[in-house]
Formats: C-alpha cells, sequence, structure tokens
C-alpha cells in the first residue's frame, strides 16, 4: 500500500456525488511529534480536505494516509487522562448490568490502547481481549494484566480470536472505528466474532456536535470519518445489522455511542433512534449552505484567536499552551500559531515531553517547567478538558495566571 491514496468513493455507500466542504489545506500527521533532532527536518504534509457524501451525508477524508504511517510510533495513551478513565469506567459498569454479563462472558476491543476500556470489564470477572496494532502500547497493555494480541483488527484476525477464545458477548470499538479506512471489513470480522444475541458498540465524533461547537480541530489524518446518525444507520443498514440505541456523550466535544445488534436479534430498538433521527433532519446535516456557513464560523474564530494573542504579546505578555492533543496540532497549523506566540507547550503524557509539535516545533514540555518558568497565559489546546486542566492548574490562576479557551470562540478564563 502507499503512503497516500485517494478515494473517489463514499466509504459507506460507494456513492460518487462528493463534494468538498472543507479544506484545512497541506498538513503535517497530526500526532507525528519530532525528536529534537528531528525538528531541523523537513517533514511530510498531506492534503486535509472534508467531503460530504449527497446520498448517505457521511462527512469523510478521500486522502487516506497508510495506517502503518499513522500508527507507528504511536504516541496518544488513553489511561493519561483521568477523565477518560471515569468514561470508560461508567461505560463498563453500565454494560455489565445492561448485557448480563458475568465470568464466562467475553468482551473484545478494537484498537484497545493501554486497555483502558477492558480494565474496568477485568475488574468484574469479565474475560477480556484487546487488539490494538502498536506494539509498544501493546505491552503497556498486557503488564496492566490485559491480554492483548498486536494486530489490525479484520475478519481473518477475528477468526483466529474465535477459534481461541469462542465468540463475544460485547465487542467495541471506542474512538477508533472513525479512524479505519475499510469500515465494510471491520464489521465482516466483527459479525465473525460476534454471538447470535452479541452487541458491537462503537463511540465516534458526532457530526451535529461537530457543526454546531465548530469542532475543526478534531479533523486530522487519523480521523476518516465524521458520522451522524443517519449516516450509521445508512451503514449498518447495508451489513445487515441493526442499531438498538444511540447515546451522546461529550467525549472530543460531542460523540455518538451507537449499539447494533444483528438483524433480527431479540434486542428491541430504543426510542432514543428514532427520535435522533428526527432531529437530524430538523439540523440540514447535508445541506451544503451548512457547510458553508459553517466555514465563515473557522474563519472568524481564527482571526479572533489571532489578534487575541497578538494583541497579548505586543503587551509584553507570554503565552504558552497546555495540551497537546492531535486537535491542538491542527488548531496550530491551520491557524498558524507557532513559536512567535507560545513559549512551550506543557502535556502530562511523558510520551510527548521532550519533544516538538508537528508543523510549528513548539517544544512540549512536563509541568515542572510550568511550574518553575509560567507564562502569564495558558492557551488550552486540549480544550475538552478544560475544567480538569484549570482545575489542576488552579495555583497558577492563584498567581495571576489566565487561561484561554480557543473554540468555538476564543475567550479568557479569569
Amino acid at each position: 500500500m502507499s503512503v497516500l491514496t485517494h478515494k473517489d468513493s463514499c466509504r459507506i455507500c460507494d456513492g460518487t456525488k462528493l463534494s468538498k466542504v472543507l479544506s484545512l489545506g497541506p498538513t503535517p500527521l497530526a500526532n507525528a511529534f519530532l525528536e529534537s533532532q528531528e525538528a531541523r527536518a523537513a517533514e511530510m504534509y498531506y492534503p486535509l480536505d472534508a467531503y460530504l457524501c449527497r446520498d448517505c451525508g457521511l462527512l469523510q477524508l478521500l486522502d487516506v494516509v497508510s495506517p502503518e504511517v499513522l500508527f507507528k510510533d504511536y504516541v496518544y495513551v488513553s489511561s493519561t487522562s483521568p477523565a477518560f478513565v471515569a468514561h470508560f469506567r461508567d461505560f463498563a459498569e453500565k454494560a455489565f448490568e445492561r448485557f448480563s454479563l458475568n465470568r464466562e462472558s467475553l468482551v473484545v476491543d478494537i484498537g484497545s490502547n493501554d486497555g483502558i476500556l477492558l480494565t474496568p470489564f477485568k475488574r468484574k470477572g469479565v474475560r477480556v481481549l484487546g487488539v490494538e496494532p502498536d506494539e509498544t502500547i501493546a505491552r503497556m497493555a498486557r503488564r496492566g494484566g490485559i491480554d492483548t494480541i498486536t494486530e489490525f483488527w479484520g475478519p481473518d484476525v477475528a477468526q483466529r480470536v474465535a477459534k481461541r477464545y469462542g465468540c463475544a458477548d460485547l465487542i467495541t470499538a471506542t474512538n477508533v472505528f472513525a479512524h479505519i479506512d475499510d469500515i465494510h471489513a471491520v464489521l465482516r470480522g466483527v459479525k465473525t466474532l460476534l454471538k447470535p444475541e452479541g452487541v458491537f458498540v462503537i463511540e465516534v465524533p458526532y457530526l451535529a456536535d461537530f457543526l454546531k461547537k465548530n469542532l475543526f480541530d478534531t479533523v486530522y489524518h487519523e480521523h476518516l470519518s465524521y458520522f451522524s446518525l443517519a449516516a450509521l444507520q445508512a451503514f449498518f443498514t447495508r451489513t445487515r445489522m441493526t442499531i438498538i440505541d444511540v447515546e451522546q456523550v461529550p467525549t472530543h466535544g460531542g460523540s455518538l455511542r451507537v449499539f447494533a445488534a444483528r438483524k433480527g436479534s431479540r434486542h428491541f430498538v430504543h426510542a432514543r433512534v428514532g427520535k435522533l433521527m428526527m432531529r437530524e433532519e430538523k439540523q440540514r446535516l447535508r445541506d451544503g449552505k451548512t457547510f458553508e456557513r459553517y466555514n465563515l464560523r473557522i474563519l472568524l474564530n481564527r482571526a479572533k484567536l489571532l489578534s487575541l494573542l497578538s494583541g497579548l504579546k505586543r503587551r509584553g505578555k507570554r503565552i504558552a499552551g497546555y495540551g497537546a492533543p492531535a486537535k491542538g496540532n491542527t488548531l496550530l497549523n491551520f491557524f498558524s500559531v507557532g513559536r512567535e506566540l507560545l513559549d512551550y507547550i506543557v502535556d502530562d503524557s511523558p510520551f510527548k515531553q521532550g519533544k516538538h509539535t508537528p508543523g510549528k516545533r513548539i517544544p512540549v514540555v512536563s509541568s515542572e517547567v510550568l511550574k518553575r518558568n509560567p507564562p502569564d497565559y495558558l492557551l488550552i489546546l486540549a480544550w475538552n478538558f478544560a475544567e480538569p486542566i484549570m482545575k489542576k492548574n488552579e495555583a497558577f490562576r492563584k498567581k495571576g495566571g489566565r487561561f484561554i479557551i480557543p473554540v468555538p470562540t476564543p475567550r479568557i478564563i479569569i
């Protein structure tokens, strides 16, 4: 497979009525942090454009970077976020009760990272298995007691798992389903491994929140799809599965948690599904004018943030960033926020500390630097964790420090 492939058809319905509705320009990979010695070397840039399928309504990237490139030396570790730990603990508690899981049950997590979702299931005595393509992160999971295989998920992997472990009662793909190009192959694997009455659960970025909250910075090369419920309904219908329930959850600024089962299973369809489908019709998520207005809001957001940051610098204020998530790198590169505005970026992940951000090459440091060399303002790039970040850095605030939230419109928190 080449490093970059351009698709000409929709990954859900194979439709060719595709309109480019968002262009963030050529961009480096959002998680390709640079070692110090690489900070002056040339980087690879790839198109970052989103297209809307006029047939099924899927918003998607058509320029697909090879997973072997994207997920090699992956630096995202889920459990560094206490908010995510709590999120998945809550999900596991509810799923354990809802689906009457027990010690004989098997839960399989696709893209399991360091075992963040499976850990609370294991504590309840459920059998668990993670499928994670990055060997370094998979080893972390295994050290934490989570049985994990290092593979990219697909039908062949599902067959081997079924042969060794038996079929699964619950399969999850949270915050990974949107990263996969061939989602039909994912479903073939799921149906191979899932018990007849088993349930498949995904969490994906929700298109309605993406538009309403100006979440353009959640667009990066790993996130290939931005789903509405209608688009997912079209997908599962084509694969002879049924969406039995849906929940809106706050992760990544707004996501959908979708529960699907085999067509004809005993699971009933919750009323939430129909209600959300009706709401989406009123929101005009397939209308080109909706995206025209969206683009104007992004440009206004950029102008306001650059004006704010430049004004502070002219007044002699020092600014640093907090959080080096992928979304932060999309914002920094598209808004052109670099070393002239930010002195450094604090991140709690040791995998990112000591490196430089892709594109703008801003140094990433630990919170110790913030204590020794505090700025006047902290730009919270991990805005989805703004509240816990501000709470954690209350000492910074008490000493006169101020926080800046960049989206959907920049604002200073005193």
